[in-house]
């Protein structure tokens, strides 16, 4: 029920997971709005509902998962507790999901804060960046975490062995930075099981030389979404300069077996959303404006994360004697 095109592009991308993906999907929400959706695509036979009659609003934030117990995403995650489901997908509310998910699944053990990990289209495989949004103030020993669980979902999603770890700052040296990373610049260069490269700037996000990108929640979510714009805007201006003349046009027709397929590469809906690491359950979150695409698309990440073990080979990492350190 949550997403800006809620219910209808919700339905719409889970009905394409059911019939083109092959996924067990159920919808939870207001019980007539969904099976009307679902009818308009002949699929009420397809997907079973389970009722929750109240949504979180898009605008609604934290305090909302506690005024709101029944909502549908409380629900859907009641279902993955219980073990009616394997993992949550909502388009919902990142402050409202993250909130609740928090508070239904609870925090794995020593995970001291869940974190959101979003795919950065780099080759030859995606780059993990976390936060991306779940805490916009941290410790260190936080960001130390973070690059185990982006370094476990980059050996469950991606099958990276070995993942390389960068720490997004402002400066390649040790000492570039605030005292909070230049005190996780220390800690990760001596945790054990994290291959740490160093710093890593903003103008190495997308060229791929790390597998694994940690930051503040707050630094994350506005790089994530200065890369988004910039991409946006660097595709219009294609799509202007290549309508100025015929000889352009036909430089277009030429490439565009490329240009699709750059187009398909750097387009968000493609990667399904963000991972919220570190609870006792698989939870994706799709981004508010995702329409049927990338609803699906975020329905088969839950689905292969759920499937590949994330929640236990983060449990795995963290066992294996990495604990966190003392906090300040």
């Amino acid at each position: 029920m949550g997403g800006d095109h809620a219910p209808y592009e919700i339905v719409a991308g889970a009905v394409h997971a059911v019939r083109e993906r092959g996924l067990p999907i159920v919808l939870v929400g207001s019980p007539r709005v969904l099976y009307e959706s679902l009818a308009d695509h002949d699929a009420t036979s397809e997907i079973p509902i389970v009722r929750a009659e109240e949504a979180l609003a898009m605008d609604e934030g934290a305090l909302a998962s506690l005024r709101r117990p029944r909502s549908s995403i409380a629900v859907a995650c009641h279902l993955l507790r219980r073990g009616d489901a394997s993992a949550v997908v909502s388009a919902g509310s990142t402050g409202g999901v993250v909130a609740t998910g928090k508070l239904r699944l609870k925090a794995q053990q020593s995970v001291l804060r869940p974190a959101l990990a979003v795919a950065l289209p780099t080759r030859p495989r995606p780059t993990i960046l976390l936060d991306a949004g779940a805490n916009a103030e941290v410790k260190p020993e936080m960001l130390v975490q973070f690059a185990h669980l982006g370094s476990a979902y980059a050996e469950t999603a991606y099958d990276v062995r070995d993942p390389r770890v960068g720490l997004l700052t402002i400066g390649s040296e040790p000492e570039k930075g605030t005292k909070l990373v230049k005190r996780a610049h220390e800690l990760l260069r001596a945790a054990p099981g994290i291959d740490f490269l160093g710093n890593i700037e903003g103008h190495d996000l997308l060229t791929g030389e790390a597998d694994v990108i940690v930051t503040d929640g707050f630094t994350g979510n506005v790089a994530l979404k200065t890369m988004e714009g910039a991409v946006r805007y660097a595709f219009t201006e294609l799509r202007e300069s290549i309508n100025t003349s015929t000889i352009a046009r036909m430089g277009a027709l030429m490439q565009r077996a490329r240009l699709r397929e750059l187009s398909h590469r750097l387009d968000s809906e493609a990667y399904g959303g963000a991972a919220l690491l570190g609870l006792n359950g698989t939870v994706v979150i799709a981004h508010g404006a995702a329409k049927a695409a990338a609803v699906s698309a975020a329905c088969q990440l839950a689905a292969t994360l759920s499937r590949r073990g994330i929640v236990s080979r983060i449990g795995e990492r963290l066992a294996a004697g990495h604990r966190p350190h003392r906090l300040w």
